[in-house]
């Protein structure tokens, strides 16, 4: 277990589902759709998405949406039993997201507390939702537009002879996973790895997550 860190996704990974894409749906502003498709089909930067599906909701709908996105998102099945897994074996765990911290850090309070969580920050006080980034890409970023780019926090906090596991769920994790000793997938970013020929070992729940881990690592519980 010696310098392992794990550096674990949010959206559609910690949660059951995506929960930028859950509002969307639920507000159903025009354009998000077709915005949400290129990002996918990395036509566009992820930053450069996220941006305007949130400008495409007006500030007064604040409320709504945070009551909203807290009352319907749900915890994937044994990350309460991975947290305390990582805290037991002395295992630094970084939530490292995509999504917003007005439902981020509210949905993950019970568990921690956690190395440290980075995500993006929501701005009410404009007409329009606007979305702040303060975790960019560095210089040897290839994307240039990851909004939290997860590559440049692990370059930033990985000491040399570190093993990173990366775990998560689509395209705002496969930068990061191609940085990773160990890629824990499912959904969208399995289908990536596939294309890139990169390693993965595939979960449904955060037990899933623990076993692997342990046969990876060659560890008992």
């Amino acid at each position: 277990m010696k310098n392992l860190t794990i550096f674990c996704d949010f959206d559609g990974t910690v949660t059951t589902q995506d929960n930028i894409i859950h509002i969307m749906k639920k507000f159903n502003p025009p354009e998000w759709e077709s915005t949400k498709d290129n990002i996918l089909a990395q036509n566009i930067s992820i930053e450069e998405g996220v941006r305007k599906m949130f400008s495409l909701l007006p500030s007064s709908l604040k409320d709504e949406v945070i009551s909203y996105v807290l009352e319907e998102a749900q915890i994937r099945e044994g990350f309460g039993e991975f947290v305390t897994y990582t805290k037991k074996h002395n295992i630094p765990l970084y939530i490292v997201s995509g999504g917003i911290d007005f439902f981020v850090k509210p949905l993950l309070e019970p568990y921690g507390p956690f190395e440290d969580i980075y995500c993006n920050i929501a701005d009410f006080s404009e007409d329009t939702i606007k979305i702040i980034f303060p975790f960019g890409c560095d210089e040897t970023c290839a994307s240039q537009g990851c909004g939290c780019c997860k590559p440049s926090i692990m370059r930033n906090l990985l000491p040399k002879d570190a093993t990173s596991i990366v775990i998560g769920d689509s395209i705002t994790d496969l930068e990061a996973a191609k940085l990773a000793d160990i890629v824990i997938a499912r959904d969208f970013l399995i289908e990536k790895c596939e294309e890139l020929r990169l390693p993965y070992e595939k979960y449904e729940n955060f037990h899933d997550v623990i076993t692997i881990i342990e046969i990876q690592l060659d560890v008992n519980s």
